[in-house]
């Protein structure tokens, strides 16, 4: 482990409910919970505003409803967030080249590979220009952690939280980590936390006073040898700057079961061609199709299948996710379905044995969506759909966002992210001529939502 603090972490504040606040001024300094608003969604973000409430990510939207009543509640725009880290994720590259991003908000990167840091007075000083620069860029705040490890600058942006810069010393790592709860050591959860209370293990200091050969015994050999070594503040792990895929999934939740089995898969070979659009996007193939199903008891299942070789045919990932589906009973009714692919490659090596197989079942369906999709355009032309905080334009108003919608109406608050207060509140027909989708604008005046100076 080095012996400067030159690793840095950086997690941006509340990341898609700040950059909702940041695009509506109405909003700002007001409680906002972005996620699925169905009866089973779940919280994706709360602003600082709603967690004073209790609402925190992960929790389920029916609960987050009644902790916080009066909080503005939104669907996510993946779209925008995605585009904003990106601008992150730029000014970070900016920095070194070694940047290991964790998700869209949250990213390590080594100060010392690409020599803006070699001590701690040098990193502190790239920590600050880096926070200015992401709020000139973005108008969003993030948090900083400074360390000579990856564990501990992780830590160290946690306690920075939110909007600041915490930088750990070395030699200070023992004294700092000791009276901390041992849930603030990676890969300490709510199970193996209980496992040590009841160990009378409750502290950082406590894990390393009971020794490795009590933790291996507690915890196994594995997670015993790594929590005694964080418990030390040993942690070698280097900023990986590639992090190499996995898999590739997609899955849907369902406000109701289902229980028609014929719904049950299309809704299975709709999810496999999302899945390859998502394999084919990433130049990938895999020879490993996977299929999870949750049950209406919360049971959940999944099986898979093995080809002879990577594919990223549509035809041969559903044929096989058919045949993984026969397996499995659904009579109870369904509340989530997903499709996998995984054992990836960057090329394919096509199993003509399984396309055959597979050519008879991808007409049908195909068969099956010529005659479905002038139903479905009815559909989207007699209900148009309008998601709560997405954009919208209309021809007299102007920009605005959708603040909720039902009963055939919509109720738009037209604002940019430039005003100065809220603005003003408009309801209309769902199926107003006049009222479209519109594209988010900059959320700073000047640089697109790409980043690119206008």
């Amino acid at each position: 482990m080095r012996n400067v603090p030159t690793i840095l972490h950086l997690d941006m504040d509340a990341f898609f409910a700040s950059v909702e606040q940041a695009s509506k001024p109405s909003l700002r300094g007001k409680a906002v919970v972005v996620g699925g608003l169905g009866p089973r969604g779940v919280v994706a973000t709360a602003s600082y505003e709603a967690r004073v409430f209790g609402v925190h990510s992960a929790m389920p939207m029916g609960q987050a409803r009644r902790l916080a009543p009066n909080a503005a509640y939104l669907v996510p725009r993946f779209g925008l967030y995605r585009s904003i880290s990106e601008q992150v994720m730029g000014l970070l590259r900016g920095l070194s080249p070694l940047v290991e991003p964790l998700s869209l908000d949250e990213a390590f990167v080594d100060l010392e590979a690409g020599e803006v840091a070699w001590d701690a007075g040098s990193a502190r000083l790239a920590g600050e220009r880096l926070r200015a620069d992401i709020r000139a860029v973005t108008g969003l705040s993030g948090s900083v952690g400074l360390a000579a490890s990856k564990m501990l600058a992780k830590i160290a942006s946690e306690q920075a939280k939110p909007d600041g810069l915490v930088l750990i010393e070395p030699g200070t790592e023992r004294s700092m980590l000791g009276p901390m709860s041992v849930r603030i050591l990676p890969g300490v959860g709510p199970a193996t936390g209980d496992h040590l209370r009841r160990a009378g293990i409750t502290t950082v200091d406590e894990i390393a006073e009971a020794g490795e050969d009590e933790l291996v015994r507690l915890l196994g050999k594995a997670h015993g040898h790594a929590l005694y070594a964080m418990a030390l503040a040993h942690d070698e792990r280097p900023v990986v700057a590639e992090r190499e895929t996995k898999s590739v999934s997609v899955e849907d939740t369902y406000d109701v079961d289902i229980h028609d089995r014929l719904r049950v898969g299309l809704e299975v070979q709709r999810l496999a061609d999302r899945c390859v659009r998502r394999l084919r996007g990433a130049g990938l193939s895999g020879r490993t199709i996977v299929l999870k199903v949750r049950r209406y008891d919360f049971s959940t299942l999944t099986r898979s299948e093995t080809l002879r070789g990577p594919t990223d045919d549509p035809a041969v990932v559903r044929e096989a996710a058919a045949r993984l589906l026969d397996s499995v009973d659904t009579t109870g009714g369904v509340r989530l379905l997903g499709v996998g692919v995984s054992g990836l490659a960057d090329y394919t090596q096509e199993d003509l044995f399984a396309q055959a197989a597979a050519g008879e079942g991808a007409a049908a369906f195909a068969a099956e969506e010529e005659v479905a999709e002038p139903v479905a355009e009815q559909e989207v032309v007699a209900e148009r759909r309008w998601p709560a905080g997405h954009d919208v334009r209309h021809a007299e108003y102007g920009h605005g966002w959708v603040q909720g919608s039902g009963l055939g109406r919509v109720t738009v608050r037209f604002e940019t992210p430039g005003a100065v207060g809220p603005g003003r509140v408009r309801t209309f027909r769902v199926e107003d001529p006049e009222l479209e989708p519109a594209e988010p604008l900059p959320l700073v005046p000047g640089i697109s939502v790409d980043g690119v100076r206008m």
